[in-house]
């Protein structure tokens, strides 16, 4: 994609959808990885709308270390008249934090609880970076069904700055991520979502990977485990998105594990990734309706992705700690630190 095309894509993707007065939650998130060690952040604004018409936004921030026994989260809310959201600006102000999604120029500052973050990052250039959407058509992000959206504004970003929790300051340097944008009426009944780049020797990466599988509510109705996915690489995209091949996908949700086995018109593609429950958090997220789902996250999963082409030979990428992975369920998980 051109880059001004890509801009403004970019732009249009990160507008808020949120109407006042109704059932809404929309968030915007970012997450980086270190080249090398097993340390990650997320950053995440949040906007919840009750039926009520009173609105909250919420900043969230986690940070998640291999190195130390636990991951660590925090999150500050604001009624949401006293934040700040301007689409054509790129700009959500919020309970003290500040957040930019210009696509070629990104930023983020603020505090949540013990943590405080000054970061600043850029797309990556070619095809890892242009906009993605795991649906089979874009046209499907305006219209009712199904009602929980997934944007990935930019899917391949790089980060510089600091971020510090409790006066321990990690410092920033070239970490690789990426920013997404989802929203609907409220959190889908389950879901398992996750994004991954690969890195060759000298650490550039070559290709990523993103999924989610989920059930979709449709009215008192609940839908099978339904699964889409997309893989870049090499300048060319396979994608797994096509309703008439929604019978030759399965996904596996089984904490910490989460499996897709994918077939359709691009050949075939199985991705296997793994979470350590060590090296995750509980986050409690609030519906409109006030009960609460808990996305079980981690950014330091382990991922293994293999793609057979129908019309080139096969390839397979590994990342020992580069994942992104979350699980989403109406129930905590005992053994994870949980913050609501």
């Amino acid at each position: 994609m051109h880059s001004s095309a890509a801009h403004a894509s970019t732009v249009d993707d990160n507008r808020s959808r949120y109407l006042a007065g109704a059932p809404h939650i929309e968030s915007w998130f970012v997450r980086a990885n270190h080249p090398t060690r097993p340390r990650a952040l997320w950053l995440k604004a949040t906007i919840v709308g009750r039926p009520d018409g009173s609105a909250t936004a919420d900043a969230w921030c986690s940070l998640f270390d291999g190195e130390a026994p636990r991951a660590k989260g925090a999150k500050a809310s604001t009624p949401l008249d006293a934040a700040t959201f301007e689409p054509a600006q790129q700009r959500v102000d919020l309970a003290g934090c500040r957040f930019s999604f210009d696509p070629d120029a990104g930023a983020a500052t603020g505090e949540a609880g013990p943590f405080t973050w000054d970061l600043k990052w850029r797309r990556l250039p070619g095809a890892l970076g242009a906009p993605m959407s795991l649906l089979p058509t874009r046209r499907m992000l305006d219209v009712p069904i199904p009602r929980n959206k997934l944007l990935t504004p930019a899917p391949a970003i790089r980060l510089t700055g600091s971020v510090t929790w409790a006066g321990e300051r990690w410092s920033v340097d070239d970490w690789l991520g990426m920013q997404g944008h989802n929203w609907g009426q409220s959190q889908s009944p389950e879901y398992a979502w996750g994004q991954c780049h690969f890195l060759d020797a000298s650490g550039t990466p070559f290709a990523t990977v993103e999924g989610a599988s989920g059930r979709v509510a449709i009215g008192s109705w609940v839908t099978p485990i339904l699964a889409l996915m997309e893989v870049r690489r090499a300048g060319r995209t396979y994608r797994f998105d096509r309703l008439v091949d929604t019978w030759n996908r399965r996904a596996d949700i089984r904490f910490p594990d989460w499996t897709l086995k994918m077939r359709g018109r691009d050949g075939a593609a199985l991705l296997s990734m793994r979470a350590r429950p060590d090296r995750m958090v509980c986050l409690g997220y609030e519906n409109p309706s006030g009960s609460i789902s808990h996305c079980l996250n981690s950014k330091l999963a382990t991922v293994s992705l293999r793609v057979d082409p129908i019309d080139g030979p096969g390839f397979e990428c590994f990342s020992e700690h580069g994942g992104a992975l979350e699980f989403l369920q109406p129930h905590p998980e005992p053994s994870l630190p949980e913050v609501v």
